[in-house]
């Protein structure tokens, strides 16, 4: 069943009909369809535009659609269809007749298919919200587990300065919840209702779309009929926030498979999430991770693509934003299965201490708590920075550690050293004295542990 035809006289060519259908992909959206019909049907009731019998016969006809689609495997291909819209109403029309086609009264395929994929993104967003807090809570649950274990932070990929695993792991936990503030900010702006605003002009029946929009849980109605079938700006909004969530994803998951290497060795993935080699037996590969930190290409190109798909776009509606929905669907399989992935990851992770502490103790990450320990003593941050950079190279050429020279080495640098300088490039020292809040101490690691619990819990 075709939503238009009367104008035409010819066939639509086979080839540009296939080419033109969405069914195959925007079938997805049918229970949104359905939601938005089935609202639509009572608004133009309430309006008097059609009976309170019609009504309820579409109300029927539209439950034993959906329960078909949820039930009944191969219902969906039961007929040929442009889209999910053509469909639903095919199917209403054979069920229940000629009320079936006063559904469409007022509404264009424009307002109606901006309402269903709010209503579709509304729910993705909820469900990916809740995604990202299990993984956060599986970088909590791995942080508790190893609370005291030392491993050296990295900048540049070089041995930096040694930080507590669980302050590591927390970092990601800030960036997933700015992750979870972004969908709640999108959410906002997804939630507003288009219905009624008809193909651009608005509808030419008195729905009260006020009342319409609190029917279908939406905060407000979109304010101009012609922004409102024209506008994918929350399409671009929620793939841009899923890509900035890839990026940490795909950050996380590098760091993992780095430190899994031979080389680290600071993390041991279970078999679970784990793969071997077709050839060569020792192999034990980090493809879930690599899988994650791969897929993340998939959502920067699906906002890359919707951004050139909507910038030359003139007013109201084309057919160029039937591309948004291949997009959208991607990016919510791509994001939700590498969001579940990941925490089950975490889960499935053994921590090397011994390996991480050991680490951590040598590449002269004490280096700035030596200069720390000169500035305690009066000298300008400047000099004793050059001071203990002169040092380190004088260790290297003895091949050894800064708390392995002795203090007459030290004097030959400078005659503040003294013997208390050796505490300051113990490990506990460096961690214990990173204590502002946001530092790597275990007392504020402590803190932020609870504080991230409480959150979740």
């Amino acid at each position: 069943m075709k939503l238009w035809g009367g104008r035409f006289e010819g066939e639509t060519d086979a080839g540009f009909a296939r080419f033109n259908a969405s069914f195959q992909f925007d079938r997805r959206l049918i229970e949104a369809d359905v939601e938005g019909s089935r609202a639509w049907a009572e608004a133009l009731a309430a309006a008097g535009v059609i009976s309170k019998s019609e009504a309820e016969a579409i109300d029927e006809g539209l439950r034993e659609i959906l329960r078909r689609a949820r039930e009944e495997s191969g219902y969906l291909d039961s007929r040929e269809a442009e889209d999910v819209h053509s469909f639903v109403e095919a199917e209403l029309a054979a069920a229940i007749g000629d009320a079936g086609r006063k559904l469409h009264t007022g509404r264009s395929r424009n307002d109606q298919v901006a309402t269903d994929l709010r209503l579709f993104i509304r729910g993705e967003i909820d469900r990916c919200g809740d995604l990202v807090r299990d993984l956060q809570r599986a970088l909590v649950e791995l942080a508790e587990a190893n609370q005291d274990v030392v491993l050296p932070g990295y900048t540049h990929l070089q041995r930096a300065q040694p930080v507590l695993f669980a302050h590591y792991l927390l970092a990601y936990f800030e960036m997933f919840k700015r992750d979870r503030e972004r969908l709640s900010d999108n959410r906002a702006r997804v939630n507003r209702l288009p219905l009624g605003s008809g193909a651009l002009a608005g509808t030419g029946f008195g729905v009260d779309r006020e009342q319409l929009a609190q029917r279908l849980g939406f905060d407000s109605v979109c304010e101009n009929s012609i922004d409102a079938v024209s506008d994918r700006d929350f399409v671009i909004e929620f793939i841009g926030s899923a890509a900035i969530g890839m990026v940490h994803l795909s950050r996380l998951a590098e760091d993992l498979i780095i430190y899994s290497t031979s080389e680290f060795g600071f993390i041991e993935l279970s078999d679970a999430v784990s793969t071997g080699s077709s050839l060569m037996p020792q192999k034990k590969n980090p493809d879930s991770l690599e899988l994650i930190r791969g897929k993340a290409g998939r959502v920067f190109g699906h906002h890359a693509a919707m951004l050139a798909t909507m910038k030359g776009l003139p007013l109201a509606y084309n057919k160029d934003m039937q591309e948004d929905k291949e997009a959208l669907f991607d990016t919510i399989d791509t994001v939700t299965g590498s969001l579940g992935v990941m925490a089950t990851v975490l889960r499935n992770v053994r921590v090397c201490g011994e390996r991480t502490r050991l680490a951590a103790l040598t590449g002269h990450v004490n280096a700035t708590d030596l200069a720390d320990y000169l500035v305690r003593k009066g000298l300008e941050f400047r000099k004793a920075h050059d001071i203990v950079g002169r040092l380190v190279m004088h260790a290297i050429e003895r091949c050894k550690k800064l708390d392995e020279l002795p203090l007459e080495d030290y004097r030959t640098f400078s005659p503040v050293f003294d013997g208390d300088l050796y505490d300051s490039l113990r490990l506990e020292s460096s961690l214990g004295s990173k204590s502002a809040r946001g530092g790597t101490s275990y007392e504020r690691v402590r803190e932020a542990l609870v504080k991230a619990r409480s959150e979740m819990d």
